[in-house]
């Protein structure tokens, strides 16, 4: 890419050497058919030539120089006021703006008729007054003033404004008139004089728009075309105005009309309000009932008055011990009838009760053997580590676009980038500019160790030459600041330092000195950072980009060298430039591509030593729950240190075997296995665990060993069964989610649940037999061979004194008589309505999204680099607009479908593109694409005479600029030579519509695409579009892939990358229906990112999945549709709640917290099913029952999962991955405080209502049953 000229006749610059003084001729004539400056007089000390400054009449030229100034100047006709060599340098000159205008022909007459008649107009005189000379052995013209029209000059900006230049996907009036924003700023431009160096016209042009009185001149006023004129219209993308255009306006933003309703002055959501009105409703109809049932209640109290009077106090205290006795040696026979199938469980569990009690040692042995040849599969352990394969699902659409993209096409380069910013003023907050030149020093200082890096890969040497991205040549193609010094220190004074730099951003696309290292302009948004509009001089930041050549094969192999100097660039920055940059007061921010891939395996091992505190704090706390001291003189017998440890083994055991098994299968490992199901497993075992040792402590003592873990086991095992089963088809659910990482935990923790409650029924059951023979035999706890003899003072009465602990007599004694209350029932469940429906209000705010920094350790160097780029980037990741199997050929109309020049369809995928960029908040489409089909028919246009060339032979020649038609050591250019008998490639009679032929397209293609852009032709596609089109089979008229390149607006938050996925595949669906073509869009984050855009419907899915399998595992089990149905319903309102706090913490909805509401839902029907078990099994009236479970089940469940997980967790705040402290802390941490709490609560919440609803009619159901058991064993 080269700098454009900026004026006509500019050859610029003037002899140093010469006077320069200002002349006005007396005497001189304002005439039709007289020239102002006629002819060549002298030329710079750079060989461009200067005009005369004399008077003369015009002149007629001969019919050949007639001809050809016909060709280029059809306005001019008759006589002219230039030679024939002052004509070819106008030709010379403006063949370097046709390719950025020729798609627009309106446009480029316009242009070409300015300086047609500056330079030839036979009444030149009329609007051109020389002003100045300069004497230089001969006067030549070093000023004139040109009196243009306002017409003229605005009709030329507004024709031109909107014309784009595809290649660097901006307008062209930034390259051709400095970015302008009205036709003065355009003429001031073009008519500023510019010094020696640098690029401009070699005398000053005023332009004028009034004439002197009495001058006898007039103003330069040529007809000029609108860009919508029917004989040189532009297409839609070039001129948004044109009539034929005015039907397909821009789309307008959404508009974000949320529903609601005005109160006073206070404004609701329409569905806050409605919820508020079913919650009262809800709420009177409850009092309501209550109101209702209270008298029914104690009238069915009053009729079982009199049974209960014919009974004294004695016979009734009497007729209550013996009950009790009873129930207990009967084994509780004569418990409420049960299903079929806990019938056959509750005889399963005491048959087996029986038979492990005998064999202990055999189920032992035969349990662990098994899991332990699970444990072998860990030989094939490998953890993944991979972000595309830990994030994206297999089948993703994305994903098969992305490789789509990268066979075809290319893979997107690699990016290693550094961030060097200020520190804010503590005065006044706001970092100052970056941009002085003590900074740029600094940067080049950085640059030259970036570029000593020497890595070494096999053997081999790499530096970032060898790696690094050429599109023009053999220098780097990085984004740095420094490019405008041409990445050479000395160049910084040479070229005037800071001033400029700021001189360059202002002029990068139009000035030859601000030109890259790699031959093409550099636009200072991707070079800099923290600024707002186009105030780059108070950038605050420096990004430095090094894009390196990725190659990717399916395994991910290829890039070694990359990957070998990505970690030496890593290490340079952290022992060096870090310490460089902080004594300079800056800060520095840095990542490579490899970067969070090298971080999460980092990460993988970060957390090991707080896990391991974490199972401590668990064990010791276990050991504690599990045992029973009720003296302390016998608390080294009755304690349980030996079984809780046994029991985490267990636990462990049940992790790795699941691990085991998948890895034997060759199914990786992922961060979040190791990590969190430890935990999860441990939540579900260690319920297991107290709930069995509490149901055999519950047993007489009187009983054999055998008959009380047979009881235990009748007693506890159906809901422990009923309880797992449900576990593991909660998190079995998982496996429909589409991200890998989360689909695999699924899968892992369904299996390790399953595996751990096999240990518990069996192992751990073998285990506390031990401990209760180890206990008889007065053998200390974990040291089951010391043996305490009867004479030491432990006395039988001492072993069997049992009472119930602390937390059973608060559940007995203050818990249940509360919620027995009346009035407590109605607040509770008043309470609890209350949550949910607040918390559905509230969790439409959460937002879907996983942060990255939140997948990477707290103390990773990434943490500051996203954040950064969040802050300070101000433009967005690259867009690629592809298309599939284009038909290039003449009968086709694809290529009218796609391009944006003149004779495009209006509705082209270009032009549509184009108005989408209108509206970037939108569209997140910010600039139009970059055509290379666009160039293409340009490039290949008559009118662009200086690209589309040919030999005598037939070969490609390149523009007069380039080898071997200009020598590359320097020299004269074009005037002669090898390429002096070059022509252009076709007439207009060659084609066909301003249209290649097919064979003409196919030939013309691979020229285009191997041409260098140069001054005298911009438009090579070399470099620009080497990669934008797959020239595999094109030959048949087909081109398979190709693609348009544009950028998103800058995504700061992850809500703005799902927004502009989405927003980008619902635009290229809507064009690829109306075109009836196939397109796709293409970012590189897309595959990461495609899960959020259906993350509610998978979420939703999930937990419908999850509650679904409870329901029916549960009616299968229980028989009980009320029961099992109000058991789903508290696992919504606790799913629900959490939905609430995630909104309040602003966690985001995704995998992960798909994952962690639905392992909610399996904790918490350990909640549920254990109490519902409980109350169902229990004998009495509704109050006696309620106290029952919750002074048995109700204080194993709250002891094994509320306290210990909250004891464990807390240590989980010392974790060094992020992750870990945001969805296992803060949703599991605090949500296992809530969550615990809620699910407890819900859970007695549950049992009450119960014995509103289903309570009331199971007991009437079974009252006569239980009454008349109840009479027959107390002998009434």
């Amino acid at each position: 890419m080269v700098i454009l000229f900026t004026s006509v006749l500019c050859a610029e610059k003037t002899d140093s050497g010469g006077l320069s003084v200002s002349y006005l001729t007396s005497g001189e004539r304002h005439s039709s058919e007289y020239c102002a400056m006629y002819d060549i007089c002298g030329q710079r000390s750079d060989g461009k030539v200067l005009n005369c400054p004399y008077g003369s009449p015009s002149v007629k030229p001969d019919e050949l120089f007639s001809a050809k100034i016909q060709s280029l100047c059809p306005s001019i006709s008759g006589n002219v006021c230039c030679t024939e060599d002052q004509f070819d340098t106008l030709r010379a000159q403006v063949q370097q703006a046709i390719p950025f205008l020729v798609g627009c022909p309106a446009c480029l007459r316009n242009f070409l008729n300015l300086f047609c008649e500056l330079s030839c107009s036979p009444n030149q005189s009329l609007f051109i007054n020389v002003t100045s000379i300069s004497e230089n052995g001969n006067l030549t013209v070093d000023g004139i003033d040109f009196y243009v029209s306002d017409t003229f000059g605005e009709g030329l900006y507004d024709s031109c404004k909107e014309v784009k230049f595809g290649t660097m996907n901006t307008r062209a009036i930034e390259f051709i008139g400095a970015g302008a924003t009205n036709f003065r700023e355009w003429f001031e431009f073009i008519g500023q004089k510019a010094p020696p160096g640098f690029p401009g016209s070699p005398y000053a042009i005023d332009f004028k728009s009034t004439v002197p009185d009495l001058s006898g001149m007039e103003l330069m006023n040529v007809s000029a075309y609108l860009c919508g004129d029917s004989s040189l219209g532009c297409s839609c993308g070039d001129c948004p105005s044109s009539p034929q255009c005015s039907n397909s306006e821009p789309p307008s933003p959404p508009k974000k009309d949320h529903c609601s309703i005005s109160i006073g002055s206070v404004k609701v959501k329409c569905i806050e309000f409605a919820l508020a009105i079913a919650y009262v409703v809800l709420v009177l109809g409850l009092v309501g009932w209550a109101l209702f049932h209270r008298p029914r209640e104690r009238r069915a109290a009053s009729d079982r008055e009199p049974l209960l009077k014919s009974m004294d106090k004695d016979e009734a205290n009497s007729a209550n011990i013996q009950y009790d006795e009873n129930l207990a040696l009967k084994g509780r026979e004569i418990a409420p009838q049960l299903s079929v199938i806990q019938g056959y469980i509750s005889s399963f569990y005491r048959s087996y009760g029986t038979w492990v009690a005998r064999n202990p040692t055999l189920v032992l042995c035969s349990s662990l053997a098994v899991v332990i040849v699970l444990c072998f599969g860990l030989i094939r352990f490998q953890v993944e580590t991979r972000p595309e394969k830990l994030w994206v699902g297999h089948g993703s659409k994305a994903a098969e676009e992305k490789q789509f993209f990268d066979s075809h096409l290319a893979p997107f380069y690699r990016i290693e980038q550094l961030i060097l910013a200020t520190l804010p003023d503590k005065t006044h907050g706001k970092p100052p500019s970056i941009v002085t030149d003590d900074n740029i020093q600094l940067l080049f200082e950085i640059q030259e160790k970036v570029d000593g890096i020497r890595a070494n890969y096999s053997g081999l040497t790499v530096s970032l030459t060898d790696i690094c991205l050429k599109p023009l040549g053999q220098d780097c193609a990085t984004q740095s600041v420094l490019q405008y010094f041409k990445m050479d220190r000395e160049n910084l004074e040479n070229y005037g330092g800071v001033t400029h730099a700021e001189y360059c951003f202002q002029h990068y696309t139009s000035s030859d000195t601000c030109l890259s290292a790699f031959k093409a302009p550099l636009d200072p948004s991707t070079a800099l950072g923290g600024f707002s509009g186009n105030n780059y001089s108070e950038a605050s930041a420096f990004v430095v980009t090094y894009p390196v050549n990725n190659a990717i094969d399916e395994e991910g192999n290829g890039n070694g060298k990359a990957v070998a100097w990505e970690k030496a660039f890593i290490q340079l920055v952290k022992e060096e430039l870090l310490p460089i940059v902080q004594s300079r007061n800056l800060t520095l921010s840095f990542s490579s591509e490899s970067s969070i891939e090298e971080e999460l395996k980092r990460e993988s091992t970060a957390d090991i030593i707080t896990i391991i505190v974490s199972y401590l704090v668990m064990f010791a706390y276990i050991s504690v729950t599990l045992g029973d001291a009720p003296r302390l003189s016998t608390f080294y017998i009755s304690s349980k240190v030996l079984l809780g440890l046994s029991g985490v083994i267990i636990v462990m055991l049940s992790v790795l075997g699941s691990v085991g098994f998948f890895s034997a299968f060759g199914v990786k490992s992922t961060l979040i296995i190791m990590e969190v199901i430890p935990f999860l497993v441990l939540a579900v075992g260690v319920d297991n665990m107290c709930i069995l040792v509490h149901a055999v402590k519950r047993q007489p003592l009187e009983l054999p060993l055998e008959e009380r873990i047979s009881n235990a086991l009748v007693e506890v095992g159906p809901s422990i069964t009923l309880a797992s089963l449900s576990e593991i088809l909660a998190f079995a659910v998982g496996g429909f989610i589409p991200m890998p990482a989360c689909r695999v935990f699924s899968l892992f923790a369904a299996l390790a649940v399953l595996l751990d409650f096999l240990l518990q029924v069996t192992t751990f059951v073998s285990l506390i037999i031990f401990d209760c023979l180890r206990a008889e035999d007065n053998r200390i706890d974990c040291f089951p061979c010391i043996k305490i003899p009867s004479s030491a003072g432990v006395s039988d009465e001492d072993m069997n004194s049992r009472g119930p602990g602390l937390l059973a007599r608060y559940m007995q004694e203050i818990h249940a008589p509360i919620l027995g209350l009346w009035g407590v029932k109605v607040v509770v469940i008043a309470v609890f309505v209350a949550f949910a429906l607040a918390s559905i209000a509230i969790s439409t705010r959460i937002e879907s999204g996983l942060e990255q920094q939140i997948v990477l350790p707290r103390d990773s160097y990434l943490q500051g680099y996203f954040t950064n780029i969040s802050e300070f980037l101000r433009i967005g990741p690259p867009l690629y607009f592809v298309v599939k199997d284009y038909n290039y050929s003449l009968e086709s109309r694809d290529t009218n479908k796609l391009c944006s020049i003149n004779q495009c369809d209006s509705n082209s995928l270009l032009n549509e593109i184009s108005r989408a960029s209108i509206v970037p908040e939108s569209s997140y489409i910010a600039k139009p694409a970059a055509s290379w089909l666009d160039d293409f028919l340009v490039w290949l246009s008559p009118e662009a005479f200086g690209c589309c060339r040919k030999f005598t032979n037939g070969t490609y020649c390149p523009p007069d600029d380039q080898p071997p038609c200009c020598s590359s050591e320097g020299g004269s250019c074009g005037l002669g030579g090898v390429c002096k008998d070059c022509t252009t490639c076709f007439r207009h009679s060659d084609l066909i519509n301003d249209r290649p032929s097919t064979e003409q397209f196919r030939e013309k293609l691979p020229w285009f695409l191997n041409a260098l852009p140069s001054a005298d032709c911009a438009k090579g596609g070399h470099g620009a579009y080497t990669s934008s089109v797959d020239l595999n089979g094109y030959e048949s008229g087909v081109i398979q892939a190709s693609e348009f390149r544009t950028y998103h607006t800058p995504l700061n938050k992850q809500g703005d990358y799902v927004n502009a996925l989405r927003a980008a595949r619902e635009f290229s669906s809507r064009i690829s229906d109306s075109l009836k073509m196939q397109i796709f869009p293409y970012s590189v984050f897309y595959i990461f990112f495609e899960q959020y855009l259906d993350i509610w419907g998978i979420a939703l899915m999930n937990i419908a999945i999850a509650l679904g399998s409870i329901f029916i595992v549960c009616l299968v089990i229980t028989s009980s549709l009320w029961i099992s149905a109000i058991i789903v319903l508290v696992l919504v309102m606790i799913v629900v709640d959490l939905m609430g706090v995630m909104a309040i913490l602003d966690i985001q909805l995704n995998a992960v917290s798909v994952v962690n509401l639905v392992m909610s839902i399996g904790i918490g029907v350990e909640f549920c099913v254990h109490i519902a078990n409980a109350f169902l099994v229990s004998n009495g009236d509704r109050d006696q029952r309620m106290k029952e479970a919750l002074s048995t089940i109700g204080a194993s469940v709250f002891s094994g999962i509320t306290l210990t997980k909250l004891v464990g967790v807390i240590v989980l705040f010392f974790s060094r991955s992020e992750l870990f402290v945001v969805f296992d802390y803060s949703l599991l941490s605090f949500n296992y405080f809530f969550l615990v709490w809620r699910i407890y609560t819900h859970s007695f919440l549950f049992c009450r209502f119960i014995t509103f609803r289903c309570g009331a009619e199971y007991v009437r159901s079974t009252r006569k049953k239980y009454c008349l058991d109840t009479l027959e064993l107390t002998g009434v």
